[in-house]
């Protein structure tokens, strides 16, 4: 697929766009919580399995690994920064695919089990994309829909107040960016309706909680640093908050200031992952 200047959904994703700082970070702050979830869906020698979404390719090894010998892993994503990322990182051989995930050029009813996690909102039409990663199923396959903070997450539990300013203001930056109203913000909240409407049966849900306190290991210290202390608690939310607040928001995310929240002793970061199964 030739990258394009058409932009893909709510996010403006275009396959240029790249998130694989970001995608690879996440990926090593929750990987204890993402291969419990990969454990919980007996995957078995011999599988076909689909990682739709499939980032910088952490969940696709490990996937490929959970059916082998004899099955097959193969990871599909818009952005060709992140299937380049994949390559570098996964070994030789491995299956990757650039493609839309509304119009996947796969065949209908060649997989026993479709991995997704953060992506389905991306697209401008979630259920048109579950109806799309339905019909690649074989009978009886099953589609897994993860999705992280169906919950608010938490990340100052000594301030609840600015906590909750800070999540306003960032909503109300997606707002002004992307056009996003809170409804839209919210609406991975319903994946279990989703798929019911998607024609899945027997959906099963589990939740699990990212839950790091101080000492921070490196991973977790990593993705809040980079991710979100500079990557979401930043410039962009200047505007949306009162100026002590933001000076406040500043001090606590500012690594060479005394009060910087990752080095406090009552740090206490909490985060859903939320998997939603569906048979077909």
């Amino acid at each position: 697929m030739h990258a394009s200047a058409a932009r893909f959904g709510p996010l403006q994703d275009t396959p240029a766009r790249d998130y694989s700082q970001k995608l690879r970070l996440f990926n090593a702050l929750a990987a204890p919580e993402l291969r419990a979830a990969l454990a919980s869906l007996d995957l078995r020698p011999g599988m076909r399995v689909l990682d739709a979404g499939c980032g910088t390719g952490e969940t696709l090894a490990w996937l490929g690994a959970a059916v082998a010998p004899g099955g097959l892993a193969l990871g599909v994503d818009l952005a060709a920064p992140h299937l380049g990322a994949a390559r570098a990182a996964l070994q030789p051989g491995a299956l990757l695919l650039q493609a839309d995930l509304r119009r996947p050029p796969l065949s209908a009813a060649s997989f026993d089990l479709i991995w997704s996690v953060n992506t389905l909102h991306h697209l401008a039409d979630p259920a048109a994309g579950a109806r799309a990663l339905a019909a690649l199923l074989c009978p009886g396959g099953r589609l897994a829909l993860g999705q992280s903070s169906f919950l608010p997450d938490m990340y100052f539990a000594w301030d609840a107040r600015l906590e909750r300013l800070a999540n306003e203001a960032v909503r109300a930056y997606y707002r002004d960016r992307y056009g996003l109203s809170e409804h839209d913000l919210t609406a991975v909240r319903g994946l279990v309706g989703l798929l019911r409407t998607a024609g899945f049966a027997d959906v099963q849900t589990r939740t699990f909680t990212i839950e790091r306190v101080a000492p921070l290991d490196a991973p977790a210290h990593a993705w809040l640093l980079e991710a979100i202390f500079r990557g979401t608690f930043g410039e962009r939310l200047r505007p949306y908050l009162e100026p002590a607040d933001y000076a406040e928001l500043t001090r606590l995310c500012d690594p060479q200031h005394p009060c910087f929240a990752l080095q406090r002793p009552d740090f206490h970061f909490l985060q859903t992952l939320t998997f939603v199964v569906g048979g077909r």
